[in-house]
């Protein structure tokens, strides 16, 4: 008879069941309410994952405190009070630690592993505080066979969008591609490296080591690309943007079958991580037939996370009876009663069961219940070269042939650690060696298996890192082309931030890689390169010519010519020791102001055409080096040639160009500009402010200085550009006078907008001015008060305190009447106030008659619709009417 209650339930401590999408810190909580308590063990899927928390564990609690336990590898000191586990290693009952936690729950519907998560599940407590982590689609399951665990959903932090499908050329940085096979996974690296320069390989079967570096190769940025299987969607954090689906089926170890949404959901999610955001989609042009396309039903559920409830768990019996070979199986093969429980179906260690038991020699040895438990663990033994069921059952039948005459020899388990580390040979060699290693250091760990159990563990250990090292050295030289990844980072966004060296010998490097040569001033392509090279090589020396060729022309100029600058719209050697400068060459104006033409000096004219050309030719990649900061400027002119502009701004920029980047309101013509052309002027970096037209970066001191010196603004240089500073007779260029001050016109144009945005948010006619920004600028009160009254505002008298009331003074109102700073007094469309009547001064019909002395009275006082439009309350209007000025 077998048992009534096949599945045992422990009393409840807290159970806390957290559930929800990928990306919601399931496991970062659980780290921390692990390492708030007194001990904690964590139960993951993967060793890899268990080995990434416990580096993590170890940076808060330290070595000494922390313990992984998996079937190739433990760690345990003997102070351990924290222990980071697999699954299948947790402790059946949590080990009586204070805190449990087992981590991607939903995983007990899974049909190879299912019933070792399911009996954690039911099982494993912790004395003060169980948590359960997993997809929401366990939740129904979690309710009725945990009734008093408290159900949590957590929301994912960031938002994941389908971006559809796009070919592997033209994946956006920062991608993962998921394949579901060893073969596709090298199909789609070999493509990514010839490409985009390569990428990193990800798979269940590496080792940790191996992994972890390959991981390291796309967190360092030094590829973009990742491929994976589908082992990336269980916990590996990475900085991955976007996830492409090579495939959208899968062999589950019974049939070819297409992937849930669910776990499809699982693996898009490694896209965006915390508060950044993510997208998925597949690969087109990939294989052949019917596209590789996501339903809308799948994208949806994706999308928002709803995806079809679990309805069983995988159960088998956690505590079978071992009195002999065919009780084992029965119980092992026994049906639960929960109705929420299925039997597991037939996993490999119980295939291998019962094919042993069928042979006569074996289960005629195996006769007591401690052979049996003992030869039930031998079966146990997993199949990490993934050869099958009968392939692994003669390996485990060899292993038992050992261990049932006590333990395996020392010597014999080091002859075959000693064959195995062998690191020669291909990808796939080292990757079998690998997966036989594994088998080795699981045996090794067993605690009655092996003679000198630690000394064999870590030559399995030391082993596996070797080979560990070895493969990943031969899927970096696979997989990552070192230089065409180089040039495809020299054609994006961090371009700027790549070294580019330009050797004594002429050679180009980028990044230590050699890309070629310079012949003069002329690129020459490295000869070794293949076609698709030679195009990366010759975008990224058109890209960083510039620098290189201003880089050879300064060590030209340095070796023949000395020290220059340029000097009173020439350029000049500088005197040494106090001696006059020299000029060099003459600058004139070419056809356009900040493109001065070379003119060399007589003497150097009559070099021969050679070395006169050579000279020529180092002084306009010097000078156009030495013109960088004017770029800004440069634009303004090129905008200006644009005939989509139109003539209006066109004629604007070339006003700006020929003052240096700064124009008065008054004398820039906007009245003729339309308004849909103003966004075209910012994207140049123009500002239109209160005052001023003007562009921010040339008010720096370089550009000012340079403009200076080629004679493009002979106004006064101020060389250091303060925000104020004492007017003088003539205020520098950049500045507009304050009183007795001048001020930097975006400095002055700070002062403007807060003002506006005091007058916006006021409810009465009068407003405060805070002049805590001006005091800070060095602007004195008077200075302030001069400078605002040139914008249209006014300061009011100071508002006393009533008779025997106390407190601060009140702040002194200001109030403000828009100026006809953008038009003559003949110009520009007629102006009609809020009532509808015209001022007098228009001329129209009734337009032309003298004002009464009533009418001036209104003008002065304002009418009383003019009073609310202006100094109302802070409604739509008048937001309105300081976006206009703000224009």
């Amino acid at each position: 008879m077998f048992p009534d209650i096949v599945t045992s339930r422990p009393t409840d401590s807290r159970v806390r069941a957290v559930l929800g999408p990928t990306n919601t810190g399931k496991t970062h909580l659980a780290i921390e309410r692990m390492c708030g308590h007194a001990s904690g063990v964590i139960g993951f899927p993967l060793r890899l994952l268990a080995r990434e928390v416990y580096d993590r564990v170890c940076a808060i609690k330290g070595e000494s405190q922390v313990a992984l336990v998996t079937g190739e590898e433990r760690i345990e000191p003997k102070t351990a009070r924290y222990f980071l586990c697999t699954a299948e290693a947790m402790p059946r009952d949590g080990g009586g630690k204070s805190f449990v936690a087992l981590d991607e729950a939903q995983l007990a519907a899974d049909r190879e592993r299912g019933h070792i998560f399911t009996d954690r599940l039911l099982n494993a407590r912790g004395r003060d505080e169980t948590m359960l982590l997993g997809s929401a689609t366990i939740e129904p399951l979690i309710r009725a066979l945990v009734p008093r665990a408290e159900i949590e959903e957590r929301p994912r932090f960031s938002t994941l969008t389908h971006a559809g499908s796009a070919k592997l050329s033209r994946l956006p940085p920062r991608s993962a591609v998921v394949a579901f096979s060893i073969e596709q996974v090298y199909q789609v690296a070999e493509l990514l490296r010839r490409f985009r320069g390569g990428a990193a390989v990800v798979m269940g079967a590496l080792s940790p080591q191996t992994r972890n570096r390959q991981v390291e190769l796309f967190q360092s940025g030094e590829v973009d690309y990742i491929v994976a299987t589908d082992a990336i969607g269980m916990g590996l954090n990475l900085d991955v943007r976007h996830v492409a689906f090579a495939a959208l089926s899968k062999f589950d170890g019974v049939r070819q079958r297409r992937l849930t949404p669910a776990e499809m959901a699982q693996i898009a999610g490694r896209a965006g991580r915390h508060q950044t955001d993510g997208s998925f989609g597949t690969l087109s042009g990939n294989r052949r037939g019917a596209p590789l396309e996501l339903t809308e039903d799948e994208v949806y559920a994706i999308e928002q996370h709803r995806f079809a409830p679990l309805t069983k768990l995988y159960w088998r019996d956690p505590k079978p009876r071992f009195d002999t070979l065919d009780v084992l199986v029965a119980d092992l093969e026994r049906r639960p009663h929960e109705p929420e429980l299925t039997a597991a179906p037939e996993a490999i260690d119980l295939a291998v069961l019962k094919r042993l038991s069928e042979d006569p020699a074996i289960a005629r040895d195996v006769t007591t219940a401690g052979l049996v438990r003992r030869f039930w663990e031998a079966c146990q033994l997993p199949d990490f070269r993934s050869q099958g069921a009968d392939a692994h059952a003669r390996f485990v039948a060899r292993l038992w042939s050992d261990l049932r005459h006590g333990h395996i020899g020392a010597d014999y388990v080091a002859a075959r650690i000693s064959e195995l580390g062998h690191t020669g040979g291909d990808i796939d060699t080292l990757q079998g060696r690998l997966a036989a290693i594994r088998s080795w250091a699981y045996i090794c760990q067993r605690p009655d298996w092996v003679l000198a159990r630690d000394e064999m563990a870590a030559r399995a250990r030391a082993a596996e890192a070797k080979l560990s090292d070895a493969l990943h050295q031969r899927l970096t030289e696979r997989f990552v082309n070192r230089r065409t990844s180089v040039l495809m980072k020299s054609m994006g966004k961090d371009a700027g931030l790549l070294r580019v060296k330009l050797e004594d010998d002429g050679q180009v490097k980028v990044e230590d890689q050699h890309i070629g040569h310079l012949e003069g001033f002329r690129f020459v392509v490295d000869a070794t390169a293949d076609s698709d090279e030679r195009k990366l090589m010759l975008a990224a020396a058109e890209k960083h010519m510039a620098g290189l060729l201003a880089q050879k022309a300064q060590k030209l100029v340095a070796d023949e010519l000395g020290d220059l600058a340029i000097a009173h719209g020439a350029i000049v050697r500088r005197g040494a020791g106090g001696a006059p400068d020299q000029v060099i060459a003459a600058l004139e104006r070419g056809r356009a102001a900040t493109r001065p033409r070379i003119v060399l000096e007589k003497d150097l004219a009559r070099l021969d055409p050679a070395h006169r050309a050579r000279v020529q030719d180092a002084l306009e990649h010097w000078l156009e080096a030495r013109l960088a900061p004017l770029a800004p400027l440069r634009a303004l002119e090129a905008a200006s040639e644009d005939p989509e502009a139109g003539s209006e701004v066109r004629a604007l920029l070339l006003t700006l160009a020929d003052r240096g980047g700064t124009v008065r309101r008054e004398d820039a013509g906007l009245a003729h500009v339309p308004k849909d052309k103003r966004p075209f002027m910012r994207r140049l970096g123009v500002t239109i402010g209160s005052l001023d037209v003007y562009v921010p970066s040339l008010l720096k001191p370089a550009p000012r200085q340079l403009l200076h010196e080629l004679g493009v603004d002979p106004r006064p240089l101020r060389e250091t550009m303060e925000p104020v500073i004492d007017a003088g007779r003539h205020p520098p260029a950049g500045y507009r006078r304050a009183g007795r001050q001048a001020i930097r016109v975006d400095m002055a144009e700070k002062l403007f907008r807060a003002a506006h945005e005091a007058r916006a948010r006021a409810a009465e006619r009068g407003f405060p001015v805070d002049t805590a920004l001006a005091t800070s600028m060095g602007l004195t009160q008077d200075g302030f008060r001069s400078l605002m009254k040139d914008a249209g505002f006014r300061q009011g008298q100071p508002v006393e305190l009533a008779e025997g009331a106390y407190g601060p003074p009140r702040p002194v109102p200001w109030t403000w009447r828009p100026l006809r700073k953008d038009r003559g007094p003949a110009q520009g469309p007629r102006r009609v106030r809020e009532n509808g009547r015209p001022p007098a001064h228009h001329a129209g019909k009734g337009e032309g008659k003298p004002r009464s002395k009533g009418d001036g009275r209104e003008r002065r006082r304002g009418a009383p619709e003019r009073r609310k439009a202006d100094h109302g309350p802070a409604t739509g209007k008048a937001f309105a009417g300081l976006a206009d000025l703000l224009e």
